[in-house]
């Protein structure tokens, strides 16, 4: 009777679950790969689904509700390119004008910038990391984060269920005790409330005042930034700004938070302190690493992830890549697009558009190099060029499109970063940003080899097919 009971179960859950795939907006063979396993091999099949299969969860948007407020919309003039206006269409705030930025190109200047930040602050501290180090890097922040507690400024450290495992419990200890608080993103033990095994907050975020922030793609620990150089660290890059956009970001930040805390936290009613901003200027410049502060800078906030009701990123992502005339820059580290990227890629170099794309030459995860063949042949084929560096691990992120817009954020781009992750992106408008990050690349290029990859063996392509598809799980 007992196994009768848990065979009916079984079967009725499985029926439940081949719904739910079917109405998920995935990619064809996504789709029938899990409906194999589901159907095919249930016992197998159900509970990787539900560690691994959710994607768009209705209960992150039902819960989280919509990130911003629809009735902010953009005026003609502060919609430049079809991307831009796609986002807003789908109910992201425009772009804002005004913001003065810092572009950090070096672990060591982002450090100190973060740290002269954090060190600025009167009122609040708020801070969402994928990754605290156990190291000189995350005790420096952890340090800093429960003086500036003691002192009563308010310290929210948002850290993710999985990247901060190590660092969540006894490592944050002191900011607790200091008064800060601390909270876990999505724990990945089931036994958890709001739990997830798959889905990761990938969103690095620092909101100083309301009126100050960092965005980018560097994790707060010694593989990314520090007080001096190592031989280990990876190439990455962060947005340093104060002004309006602090306010979207931060805006995002509360969202995770309250999600997380079951706390509700809101912004202030107007936008505070923007005539006080100069006081962060100084902060968040470094002119001797070649990070200049940039005035009147408009730039545009867009989160994505299982929380966004649609996949907007991917579509301001494409329609970006075929609105561009002239070029399209790309630096990533993990190269692993699904088909209508690769071969939008591939369609605008076959049409004459100047289409790079830099990576690696290895990264930290040989299955994403692997993963990342097909796709960078199926581009070169069509005239696009590839640069590998070979110098050490390039982990920024960084797209640019003609001389109109620049892309900068947490996203790589792959499937997990796109379709899985929760991320943050800055869409950057003004020409001198866009001349800083070109001056930048060109001088990654000169860097790098030139590569054409070739075709492979057959143990070699089953190989990068293999790690192409379970490449979300990466």
């Amino acid at each position: 009777m007992y196994e009768h009971f848990l065979t009916v179960a079984g079967f009725l859950l499985a029926l439940l679950l081949v719904a739910r795939v079917l109405q998920e907006k995935r990619q064809p063979g996504s789709t029938l790969a899990w409906l194999l396993a589901i159907v095919l091999i249930p016992y197998l099949g159900v509970p990787l689904y539900l560690l691994l299969g959710g994607r768009k969860l209705n209960r992150f948007i039902q819960i989280k509700g919509k990130l911003y407020d629809e009735s902010d919309t953009s005026s003609p003039e502060l919609a430049p390119n079809a991307a831009t206006r796609i986002v807003i269409a789908a109910g992201m705030p425009p772009p804002r004008k005004g913001n003065r930025t810092a572009l950090h190109h070096s672990g060591e200047s982002a450090f100190h910038a973060l740290m002269a930040l954090c060190a600025s602050a009167r009122e609040c501290i708020h801070i969402s990391t994928f990754i605290l180090g156990r190291d000189e890097t995350g005790r420096a922040l952890i340090e800093m984060l429960s003086r500036k507690a003691r002192e009563g400024v308010e310290v929210r450290l948002l850290l993710d269920g999985l990247g901060c495992i190590w660092s969540s419990g006894r490592f944050s200890q002191p900011l607790r005790d200091a008064g800060g608080q601390v909270g876990r993103f999505l724990p990945v033990l089931p036994l958890q409330w709001r739990w997830s095994a798959n889905l990761r907050n990938h969103r690095k975020i620092v909101v100083v005042d309301h009126c100050a922030a960092m965005v980018g793609g560097m994790n707060l620990a010694t593989s990314f930034m520090g007080p001096t150089p190592t031989r280990t660290r990876f190439i990455d890059s962060a947005v340093f700004l104060c002004g309006r956009a602090a306010a979207d970001i931060e805006e995002v930040f509360f969202d995770d938070w309250n999600y997380a805390t079951h706390e509700q936290l809101t912004l202030p009613d107007a936008d505070p302190h923007l005539g006080d901003t100069a006081r962060f200027a100084g902060a968040i410049a470094a002119p001797e690493a070649n990070a200049p502060l940039l005035e009147n800078s408009t730039i545009q906030v867009i989160p994505s992830g299982p929380d966004v009701a649609e996949d907007t990123f991917h579509d301001a992502l494409i329609t970006a890549i075929m609105d561009a005339r002239e070029r399209i820059w790309v630096v990533t580290p993990y190269f692993v697009p699904d088909e209508s990227l690769t071969k939008a890629l591939a369609l605008k170099a076959r049409a004459g558009c100047d289409v790079r794309v830099l990576v690696p030459l290895r990264s930290n995860h040989p299955t994403a190099d692997l993963a990342r063949g097909p796709a960078l042949r199926e581009i070169v084929a069509a005239g696009a060029t590839i640069y590998a560096y070979p110098s050490g691990m390039v982990h920024a992120k960084l797209m640019i499109f003609d001389a109109t817009m620049a892309i900068t954020g947490s996203p790589n781009l792959d499937m997990r970063s796109i379709y899985l992750n929760f991320e943050i992106a800055l869409f950057h408008h003004s020409r001198h940003e866009l001349e800083a990050y070109e001056s930048w690349v060109r001088t990654m290029q000169r860097s790098s080899h030139i590569i054409k990859p070739e075709l492979v063996s057959k143990s070699r392509a089953w190989a990068e097919n293999f790690c192409r598809l379970i490449s979300p799980l990466l």
